[in-house]
């Protein structure tokens, strides 16, 4: 078990989101060597108009809309380290970890294969529609 706590930053950007996918985060945290930051939750039309047309989103049905997405950074010297995958690979290992031993399926977006979004974790729309 780890030593990290999630910032107030993280906190705020966990409201609205779904208390279960709160809950594999929490625990995530529990087991990974890497800090790591929550930087966005839920979020509105707007901002998800705004992501599609800079490309860094390819949906107007994000997860993120409904409270059932977040997006988690490593932290590496208190900086996110956006060029080092396996950064984002390891935060992945505990998320999935987390899911598995809470029961709460969870999809990560660095398994996508036409879009790698190594921040991104849903709840799965089979469980969580």
């Amino acid at each position: 078990m780890t030593h990290y706590k999630l910032s107030a930053i993280s906190e705020k950007n966990l409201n609205g989101v779904h208390q279960d996918l709160i809950s594999v985060v929490r625990f995530a945290l529990t087991l990974t060597s890497i800090d790591f930051r929550v930087i966005e939750g839920v979020r509105n039309m707007a901002r998800q108009r705004q992501l599609v047309r800079n490309g860094k989103s390819q949906t107007l049905r994000s997860r993120h809309l409904t409270g059932h997405a977040v997006d988690i950074v490593p932290l590496i010297n208190n900086q996110i380290p956006w060029e080092n995958w396996r950064a984002f690979e390891h935060v992945a290992c505990a998320m999935k970890v987390s899911a598995v031993e809470l029961n709460i399926p969870v999809k990560w977006g660095g398994d996508w294969i036409n879009f790698k979004d190594g921040p991104h974790y849903e709840l799965c729309r089979l469980t969580y529609p």
